[in-house]
Protein backbone atom coordinates (compact mmCIF):
# COMPACT_ATOMS: atom_id res chain seq x y z
CA UNK A 1 0.00 0.00 0.00
CA UNK A 2 1.19 3.28 -1.20
CA UNK A 3 2.62 5.87 1.48
CA UNK A 4 0.35 9.19 1.05
CA UNK A 5 1.62 12.34 3.01
CA UNK A 6 -0.61 15.32 2.29
CA UNK A 7 0.67 18.85 3.87
CA UNK A 8 -1.15 22.28 4.83
CA UNK A 9 -4.64 20.45 5.80
CA UNK A 10 -6.85 22.28 6.98
CA UNK A 11 -9.99 21.31 9.02
CA UNK A 12 -12.39 21.21 5.78
CA UNK A 13 -10.33 18.82 3.61
CA UNK A 14 -10.03 16.70 6.65
CA UNK A 15 -13.23 14.93 5.75
CA UNK A 16 -12.94 14.19 2.55
CA UNK A 17 -9.00 12.92 2.63
CA UNK A 18 -10.00 10.58 5.12
CA UNK A 19 -12.93 8.93 2.98
CA UNK A 20 -11.09 9.11 -0.03
CA UNK A 21 -8.01 7.82 1.20
CA UNK A 22 -9.22 5.11 3.70
CA UNK A 23 -8.17 1.46 2.85
CA UNK A 24 -6.02 2.60 -0.44
CA UNK A 25 -3.22 4.12 1.18
CA UNK A 26 -1.25 4.72 3.94
CA UNK A 27 -1.87 8.11 4.32
CA UNK A 28 -0.94 10.68 6.78
CA UNK A 29 -3.05 14.32 7.35
CA UNK A 30 -0.38 16.90 8.15
CA UNK A 31 -1.78 20.26 9.34
CA UNK A 32 1.73 21.68 8.85
CA UNK A 33 3.45 23.55 5.72
CA UNK A 34 6.91 22.32 4.42
CA UNK A 35 9.84 24.96 4.11
CA UNK A 36 13.09 25.09 3.23
CA UNK A 37 14.33 24.19 7.06
CA UNK A 38 11.95 21.48 8.09
CA UNK A 39 12.57 18.59 9.07
CA UNK A 40 10.83 15.50 8.21
CA UNK A 41 9.27 13.09 10.75
CA UNK A 42 10.76 9.54 10.35
CA UNK A 43 6.91 7.91 9.51
CA UNK A 44 7.57 10.50 6.57
CA UNK A 45 10.60 10.09 5.07
CA UNK A 46 9.88 6.71 2.95
CA UNK A 47 6.59 8.09 1.26
CA UNK A 48 6.29 7.92 -2.25
CA UNK A 49 3.71 10.52 -2.91
CA UNK A 50 3.43 13.95 -1.12
CA UNK A 51 0.53 16.70 -1.66
CA UNK A 52 1.08 20.33 -1.21
CA UNK A 53 -0.67 23.54 -1.39
CA UNK A 54 1.09 26.76 -2.24
CA UNK A 55 1.68 27.87 1.40
CA UNK A 56 4.75 25.12 1.19
CA UNK A 57 8.11 25.73 0.51
CA UNK A 58 9.36 22.35 -1.32
CA UNK A 59 13.28 23.07 -2.05
CA UNK A 60 15.70 20.86 -2.00
CA UNK A 61 16.89 20.73 1.27
CA UNK A 62 13.10 19.21 1.88
CA UNK A 63 12.71 17.02 -1.37
CA UNK A 64 16.25 15.12 -0.55
CA UNK A 65 15.24 13.55 2.90
CA UNK A 66 12.25 11.58 0.90
CA UNK A 67 13.71 8.69 0.58
CA UNK A 68 11.42 7.15 -1.87
CA UNK A 69 9.53 10.13 -3.07
CA UNK A 70 8.45 9.93 -6.76
CA UNK A 71 5.02 12.44 -7.01
CA UNK A 72 4.34 15.32 -5.79
CA UNK A 73 0.63 16.03 -6.09
CA UNK A 74 -0.19 19.86 -5.90
CA UNK A 75 -3.34 21.00 -4.91
CA UNK A 76 -2.79 24.58 -6.44
CA UNK A 77 -2.23 25.55 -10.22
CA UNK A 78 0.91 27.55 -9.87
CA UNK A 79 3.71 25.30 -9.07
CA UNK A 80 6.63 28.15 -8.22
CA UNK A 81 7.11 26.75 -4.97
CA UNK A 82 8.15 23.37 -5.95
CA UNK A 83 11.77 22.82 -6.97
CA UNK A 84 11.24 21.58 -10.43
CA UNK A 85 15.22 21.50 -11.68
CA UNK A 86 15.15 18.72 -8.14
CA UNK A 87 12.28 16.90 -9.40
CA UNK A 88 13.93 16.45 -13.27
CA UNK A 89 17.25 15.34 -11.73
CA UNK A 90 15.30 12.76 -9.19
CA UNK A 91 12.64 11.32 -11.65
CA UNK A 92 9.67 13.05 -8.85
CA UNK A 93 6.65 13.69 -10.78
CA UNK A 94 5.05 16.89 -9.84
CA UNK A 95 1.23 17.44 -11.13
CA UNK A 96 -0.96 20.06 -10.85
CA UNK A 97 -4.55 20.67 -10.33
CA UNK A 98 -5.72 22.89 -13.58
CA UNK A 99 -9.29 24.70 -13.64
CA UNK A 100 -10.18 24.46 -10.41
CA UNK A 101 -10.86 28.42 -10.01
CA UNK A 102 -11.47 30.07 -13.07
CA UNK A 103 -15.00 31.55 -11.48
CA UNK A 104 -13.61 32.02 -7.98
CA UNK A 105 -10.72 33.64 -8.47
CA UNK A 106 -12.02 35.91 -11.68
CA UNK A 107 -15.42 36.58 -8.99
CA UNK A 108 -12.70 37.80 -6.41
CA UNK A 109 -10.24 40.10 -9.09
CA UNK A 110 -14.10 41.52 -9.81
CA UNK A 111 -14.44 42.13 -6.41
CA UNK A 112 -11.16 43.96 -5.78
CA UNK A 113 -11.72 45.82 -8.61
CA UNK A 114 -14.84 47.21 -7.29
CA UNK A 115 -13.75 47.68 -3.62
CA UNK A 116 -10.46 49.82 -4.98
CA UNK A 117 -13.02 51.90 -7.16
CA UNK A 118 -16.21 52.04 -5.21
CA UNK A 119 -13.45 52.68 -1.88
CA UNK A 120 -15.85 49.85 -0.35
CA UNK A 121 -13.31 48.79 2.38
CA UNK A 122 -12.78 52.48 3.49
CA UNK A 123 -16.06 53.40 3.88
CA UNK A 124 -16.59 50.48 5.93
CA UNK A 125 -14.05 51.01 8.02
CA UNK A 126 -14.86 54.92 8.29
CA UNK A 127 -18.25 54.27 9.49
CA UNK A 128 -17.65 51.74 11.81
CA UNK A 129 -15.58 54.69 13.22
CA UNK A 130 -18.18 56.90 12.94
CA UNK A 131 -15.93 58.84 11.19
CA UNK A 132 -18.40 59.84 7.33
CA UNK A 133 -16.73 61.98 5.22
CA UNK A 134 -19.01 61.11 1.80
CA UNK A 135 -16.77 63.52 -0.07
CA UNK A 136 -14.03 60.91 0.77
CA UNK A 137 -15.54 57.94 -0.76
CA UNK A 138 -16.39 59.06 -4.46
CA UNK A 139 -15.75 56.18 -6.45
CA UNK A 140 -15.78 55.35 -10.30
CA UNK A 141 -18.21 52.89 -12.26
CA UNK A 142 -17.10 50.64 -14.16
CA UNK A 143 -18.94 50.77 -17.51
CA UNK A 144 -17.76 51.99 -20.80
CA UNK A 145 -14.23 52.10 -19.08
CA UNK A 146 -11.62 50.22 -20.64
CA UNK A 147 -10.26 46.88 -18.98
CA UNK A 148 -7.07 45.36 -19.63
CA UNK A 149 -6.50 41.15 -19.65
CA UNK A 150 -3.00 40.36 -18.86
CA UNK A 151 -3.86 36.26 -19.48
CA UNK A 152 -6.12 34.95 -21.12
CA UNK A 153 -6.11 31.12 -20.22
CA UNK A 154 -9.18 30.01 -17.85
CA UNK A 155 -9.00 32.62 -15.24
CA UNK A 156 -8.83 35.65 -17.33
CA UNK A 157 -11.39 34.57 -19.70
CA UNK A 158 -14.13 34.28 -17.28
CA UNK A 159 -12.82 37.53 -15.98
CA UNK A 160 -13.55 38.68 -19.40
CA UNK A 161 -16.73 37.46 -19.83
CA UNK A 162 -17.57 39.38 -16.43
CA UNK A 163 -16.19 42.72 -17.50
CA UNK A 164 -18.69 42.18 -20.65
CA UNK A 165 -21.54 41.73 -18.68
CA UNK A 166 -20.43 45.17 -16.35
CA UNK A 167 -19.98 46.40 -19.75
CA UNK A 168 -16.42 47.33 -20.38
CA UNK A 169 -14.18 47.58 -23.33
CA UNK A 170 -11.94 44.88 -22.82
CA UNK A 171 -8.20 45.00 -24.29
CA UNK A 172 -6.43 41.00 -23.98
CA UNK A 173 -2.44 40.45 -24.03
CA UNK A 174 -1.70 36.94 -24.68
CA UNK A 175 0.43 34.81 -26.43
CA UNK A 176 -1.82 33.14 -28.03
CA UNK A 177 -5.99 34.18 -29.34
CA UNK A 178 -9.19 32.84 -28.89
CA UNK A 179 -11.66 33.25 -31.44
CA UNK A 180 -14.63 32.45 -28.44
CA UNK A 181 -13.31 35.63 -26.82
CA UNK A 182 -13.39 38.08 -29.70
CA UNK A 183 -16.63 36.66 -30.49
CA UNK A 184 -18.36 36.48 -27.29
CA UNK A 185 -17.15 39.16 -25.69
CA UNK A 186 -15.48 42.12 -28.38
CA UNK A 187 -11.91 41.29 -26.57
CA UNK A 188 -9.31 43.23 -28.30
CA UNK A 189 -6.08 41.58 -27.85
CA UNK A 190 -3.20 44.31 -28.22
CA UNK A 191 0.54 44.08 -27.82
CA UNK A 192 1.56 45.14 -23.62
CA UNK A 193 2.34 48.66 -24.40
CA UNK A 194 -0.98 49.40 -26.16
CA UNK A 195 -2.51 47.99 -23.02
CA UNK A 196 -0.66 49.69 -20.58
CA UNK A 197 -1.29 52.70 -21.63
CA UNK A 198 -5.38 52.83 -23.02
CA UNK A 199 -6.83 50.77 -20.13
CA UNK A 200 -8.41 52.03 -17.25
CA UNK A 201 -8.05 49.04 -15.48
CA UNK A 202 -5.75 46.22 -15.57
CA UNK A 203 -6.38 43.02 -13.88
CA UNK A 204 -3.15 40.40 -14.28
CA UNK A 205 -4.39 36.36 -14.79
CA UNK A 206 -1.01 34.92 -16.49
CA UNK A 207 0.89 32.12 -15.01
CA UNK A 208 4.75 33.45 -13.55
CA UNK A 209 7.39 32.74 -16.21
CA UNK A 210 10.91 33.47 -16.60
CA UNK A 211 9.80 36.24 -18.82
CA UNK A 212 6.84 37.62 -17.08
CA UNK A 213 8.53 38.18 -13.90
CA UNK A 214 8.15 41.99 -12.68
CA UNK A 215 6.41 42.64 -16.05
CA UNK A 216 5.30 45.42 -14.06
CA UNK A 217 7.52 47.60 -13.40
CA UNK A 218 8.96 51.31 -13.00
CA UNK A 219 8.91 51.10 -16.87
CA UNK A 220 5.52 49.64 -17.18
CA UNK A 221 3.83 52.06 -14.42
CA UNK A 222 5.39 55.00 -16.31
CA UNK A 223 3.28 54.19 -19.30
CA UNK A 224 -0.04 53.77 -17.62
CA UNK A 225 -2.98 56.83 -17.11
CA UNK A 226 -2.15 58.38 -13.69
CA UNK A 227 -6.10 57.52 -13.03
CA UNK A 228 -5.38 53.56 -13.31
CA UNK A 229 -6.32 50.81 -10.88
CA UNK A 230 -4.10 47.69 -11.08
CA UNK A 231 -5.64 44.38 -9.80
CA UNK A 232 -3.53 41.08 -9.45
CA UNK A 233 -5.02 37.92 -8.12
CA UNK A 234 -2.10 36.09 -9.60
CA UNK A 235 1.53 35.49 -8.51
CA UNK A 236 2.99 38.91 -6.76
CA UNK A 237 6.50 38.31 -8.68
CA UNK A 238 4.42 39.94 -11.73
CA UNK A 239 4.68 43.35 -9.74
CA UNK A 240 8.69 45.14 -9.02
CA UNK A 241 7.03 45.85 -5.33
CA UNK A 242 9.70 48.84 -5.16
CA UNK A 243 8.33 50.19 -8.78
CA UNK A 244 4.66 49.54 -7.47
CA UNK A 245 4.72 51.52 -3.87
CA UNK A 246 6.57 54.74 -5.51
CA UNK A 247 3.99 54.73 -9.00
CA UNK A 248 1.03 54.99 -5.95
CA UNK A 249 3.12 57.68 -3.57
CA UNK A 250 3.98 59.57 -6.69
CA UNK A 251 0.70 59.15 -8.14
CA UNK A 252 1.33 58.13 -11.58
CA UNK A 253 -1.49 55.20 -11.32
CA UNK A 254 -4.57 55.14 -8.69
CA UNK A 255 -4.44 52.71 -6.45
CA UNK A 256 -4.20 48.39 -6.62
CA UNK A 257 -5.95 45.47 -5.31
CA UNK A 258 -3.48 42.63 -4.49
CA UNK A 259 -4.45 38.75 -3.11
CA UNK A 260 -0.92 37.94 -4.09
CA UNK A 261 2.24 39.68 -2.91
CA UNK A 262 6.20 39.23 -3.37
CA UNK A 263 7.47 37.45 -0.57
CA UNK A 264 4.12 36.95 0.78
CA UNK A 265 4.96 33.47 2.86
CA UNK A 266 7.35 35.95 5.19
CA UNK A 267 3.49 37.15 6.63
CA UNK A 268 1.86 33.99 6.70
CA UNK A 269 5.06 31.19 6.99
CA UNK A 270 4.75 31.02 11.02
CA UNK A 271 8.86 29.79 10.62
CA UNK A 272 9.73 33.69 9.87
CA UNK A 273 8.75 35.04 13.12
CA UNK A 274 10.30 31.89 15.46
CA UNK A 275 13.32 32.21 13.02
CA UNK A 276 13.81 35.81 11.88
CA UNK A 277 17.13 34.79 10.28
CA UNK A 278 15.65 33.52 7.86
CA UNK A 279 14.90 36.84 6.20
CA UNK A 280 17.75 37.92 4.10
CA UNK A 281 18.49 41.37 2.81
CA UNK A 282 15.72 40.75 -0.16
CA UNK A 283 13.12 38.92 1.63
CA UNK A 284 13.22 41.69 4.60
CA UNK A 285 13.39 44.66 2.08
CA UNK A 286 9.71 43.49 0.59
CA UNK A 287 8.75 42.77 3.69
CA UNK A 288 8.50 46.09 4.58
CA UNK A 289 7.39 47.47 1.41
CA UNK A 290 4.61 45.01 1.74
CA UNK A 291 3.68 46.64 5.33
CA UNK A 292 4.08 50.17 3.57
CA UNK A 293 1.92 48.77 0.46
CA UNK A 294 -0.89 47.68 3.53
CA UNK A 295 -0.44 51.58 4.76
CA UNK A 296 -1.59 53.06 1.47
CA UNK A 297 -5.78 53.87 1.76
CA UNK A 298 -6.01 53.84 -2.33
CA UNK A 299 -4.43 49.78 -1.59
CA UNK A 300 -6.47 46.68 -0.82
CA UNK A 301 -4.55 43.53 0.17
CA UNK A 302 -5.74 40.49 0.88
CA UNK A 303 -3.97 37.49 2.21
CA UNK A 304 -4.16 34.67 -1.01
CA UNK A 305 -7.70 33.70 -0.72
CA UNK A 306 -8.87 34.66 -4.61
CA UNK A 307 -9.19 30.85 -4.74
CA UNK A 308 -10.57 29.67 -1.36
CA UNK A 309 -14.30 28.60 -2.35
CA UNK A 310 -16.00 25.44 -0.88
CA UNK A 311 -16.84 24.86 -4.70
CA UNK A 312 -13.29 25.38 -5.52
CA UNK A 313 -11.85 23.73 -2.55
CA UNK A 314 -14.00 20.36 -3.48
CA UNK A 315 -12.73 20.72 -6.93
CA UNK A 316 -9.26 20.77 -5.96
CA UNK A 317 -9.49 17.94 -3.62
CA UNK A 318 -11.19 15.86 -6.42
CA UNK A 319 -8.81 16.49 -9.28
CA UNK A 320 -5.82 15.60 -6.36
CA UNK A 321 -7.63 12.36 -5.50
CA UNK A 322 -7.71 11.43 -9.50
CA UNK A 323 -3.72 12.65 -10.13
CA UNK A 324 -3.24 10.43 -7.22
CA UNK A 325 -5.30 7.49 -7.89
CA UNK A 326 -4.03 7.80 -11.61
CA UNK A 327 -0.43 7.71 -10.57
CA UNK A 328 -0.97 4.50 -8.73
CA UNK A 329 -2.23 3.09 -11.76
CA UNK A 330 1.32 3.87 -13.62
CA UNK A 331 -1.11 6.60 -15.80
CA UNK A 332 0.60 10.82 -15.10
CA UNK A 333 -2.12 13.49 -15.45
CA UNK A 334 -1.71 16.97 -15.44
CA UNK A 335 2.38 16.84 -14.62
CA UNK A 336 4.04 20.33 -14.96
CA UNK A 337 7.87 18.77 -15.67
Amino acid sequence: MDKVVYFDVQDDEQEFLKSHNEGKYNYYLEKNSLTNISQIPDEYKDARIISVFTTSRVGKEVLKQFSKLELIALRSVGFNHIDLDYCNDNNIVVENTPNYGNKSVAEFAMALLLDVCRKITTAYLEYKEIDIKTQNFIGQELGGKTIGIVGLGAIGSEFARLSYGFDMNILGYDLSQKENLIENYHVKYTDFETLLKESDFISIHAPLTKDNYHMFNENAFKKMKNSAILINTARGEHIETQALYNAIVNKEIAGAGLDVLESEETISDPDYLVDISRLNENTLKQTILNTRLQQLPNVIITPHIAYNTKEAINRILETVMSNIDSFAQGVVDNNVN
